[in-house]
């Protein structure tokens, strides 16, 4: 038998007829978050979530990256009904059974216009932060939309990365800076 690479006979769907997977907002969450609006109390209408740095080998943190994930991934119309379509099955099917969202997801399409319905706060982008501060918060604006603040977790805490190199890059820059001033 021939070892190496081989060509994938699943028949696909043409891109132009499905959303992207790797484009669709509604599939960037962790699998078990898909079913967590069933599980909050009654009458929740608003979810407060905040993100920060609890330590590390630094004590402090460059918040770097938040701006490339709002820009990218949540700015604008993020939800159309071929991404519910597309979500619903996956998750569905992923899941084992009739958990996907729908409802909430058409509410963002049809009264928010496709926009997600949070409000985000952060510090501003390369502020040095000390370490157990918070460096952003998300609110959904939205009562009908409490579920969907955790539901973005996800996609955010990805933040981490451009923070961890930020910091990184800050403190060499700081030792080779201090092996400069001594050295003359």
């Amino acid at each position: 038998e021939e070892l190496g690479p081989r060509k994938c006979t699943t028949p696909r769907k043409p891109l132009a007829s499905r959303a992207d997977i790797f484009e669709n907002i509604l599939l960037m969450t962790d699998s078990y978050k898909v079913s967590h609006y069933r599980q909050y109390p009654p009458n929740t209408a608003y979810v407060y979530s905040y993100f920060e740095s609890r330590g590390g080998k630094f004590s402090e943190v460059c918040f770097f990256g938040l701006q490339y994930f709002i820009k990218r991934y949540l700015e604008g119309v993020v939800v159309t009904k071929e991404k519910i379509d597309e979500a619903e099955v996956i998750v569905n099917q992923h899941m084992g059974g009739p958990h996907f969202n729908r409802a909430g997801w058409e509410h963002i399409l049809h009264k928010c216009g496709g926009k997600l319905p949070v409000s985000i706060m952060a510090v501003p982008e390369g502020t040095i932060v000390p370490t157990k501060n918070v460096l952003f918060t998300m609110v959904n604006t939205d009562p009908v939309c409490y579920w969907l603040t955790n539901y973005l977790e996800t996609l955010l805490v990805q933040v981490w990365y451009p923070m961890t190199v930020a910091t990184s890059s800050r403190e060499q820059k700081k030792i080779i800076a201090s092996y400069f001033d001594s050295t003359g």
